[in-house]
């Protein structure tokens, strides 16, 4: 077996103009642009092939932005903001189209599924807000744990969705039914991420542990593997778009890749070696364009990195 080269890290900008700490990223590979949002309540459009042109303004809210989700084949941007509820932006013209009142929560992560018409919202206080795809009216309030829900995943192929929590759970539901099918509950803390490989085959897990965690979907989610990976609580985890490839982000303000099959560690960003984020680095967007990984930070900035292999 050839053991896969090292990538190469070359920081191409760092995208300033939020006013605090930048909590969230989100975007569709197969496109340029990408959305940002943090403390501020400002939400900004960016361009990942051009990453030395200022930030766009989309929209400006009173509370800060934990959650986006944008939704490429609808042209929106979905928008949880703190203790106001849900709020989805029309991309195309550039305004408001749905409102929904929610419980005064802070809005920890988005997931929204096609094949079920729905767009799940975790909520701080263990419950998760069912809203229908057609008007983002609420269908349903769940309440699933006393702790937080602090991530959501929907698995490529199968109508799952995972939950992780507060309470140092992981729970896949049915997203149909919303019925608990597997809980997951080797962590020993709270699990901020949770994210499915592309091929379906597994889901990752991690959080303030610092353990990134593999099951195995195929078998009955299984515990795989183990790997202590970073010094301080794991933000955020994200596959590349070809299924190769596995970004960490850490508290610790590193970004660290690795082989998705064996997990591998094959790079450490940070400041020293690559004049990284100087505080904890919250988000990761992995674009297909170029090979392109986007981080933000609670230094207010985000940064855009050209990743290479030999073999690409």
């Amino acid at each position: 077996m050839s053991v896969p080269a090292r990538p190469q890290v070359q920081k191409l900008a760092t995208l300033t103009g939020h006013r605090d700490c930048v909590y969230t990223l989100s975007g569709a590979a197969d496109e340029a642009t990408f959305y940002s949002a943090g403390a501020d309540g400002l939400v900004a459009s960016w361009n990942v092939l051009d990453p030395e042109a200022d930030g766009q303004l989309v929209a400006k809210v009173e509370k800060s932005v934990y959650a986006l989700r944008y939704l490429p084949a609808r042209q929106l941007l979905v928008l949880g903001h703190n203790f106001e509820g849900v709020q989805v932006i029309d991309l195309q013209n550039r305004q408001l189209a749905h409102a929904t009142a929610l419980p005064p929560l802070a809005i920890f992560d988005l997931a929204y599924s096609e094949v079920a018409q729905r767009l799940f919202v975790a909520l701080a206080d263990g419950t998760l807000a069912v809203l229908r795809a057609t008007d983002f009216s609420l269908e349903k309030l769940l309440r699933l744990a006393d702790k937080s829900l602090r991530c959501l995943a929907l698995h490529p192929t199968r109508p799952e969705l995972a939950v992780g929590s507060s309470d140092t759970t992981v729970r896949v539901l049915d997203v149909h039914t919303l019925d608990t099918l597997h809980t997951l509950s080797d962590a020993t803390n709270s699990v901020f991420t949770v994210a499915y490989s592309p091929n379906g085959r597994y889901l990752l897990a991690a959080g303030r542990d610092a353990h990134l965690r593999r099951y195995d979907a195929t078998a009955s989610y299984a515990l795989a593997d183990t790997v202590v990976a970073h010094m301080f609580t794991i933000n955020h985890l994200t596959f590349s778009p070809d299924g190769r490839y596995l970004a960490t982000c850490s508290m610790d303000k590193s970004i660290k890749l690795w082989e998705a099959d064996t997990l591998r560690l094959l790079r450490v960003v940070d400041r020293a070696r690559h004049a990284g984020h100087g505080t904890s680095v919250n988000k990761l967007f992995w674009s297909g364009q170029q090979n392109r990984l986007v981080s933000c930070s609670d230094d207010r900035s985000l940064a855009v990195w050209q990743l290479t292999w030999a073999d690409s």
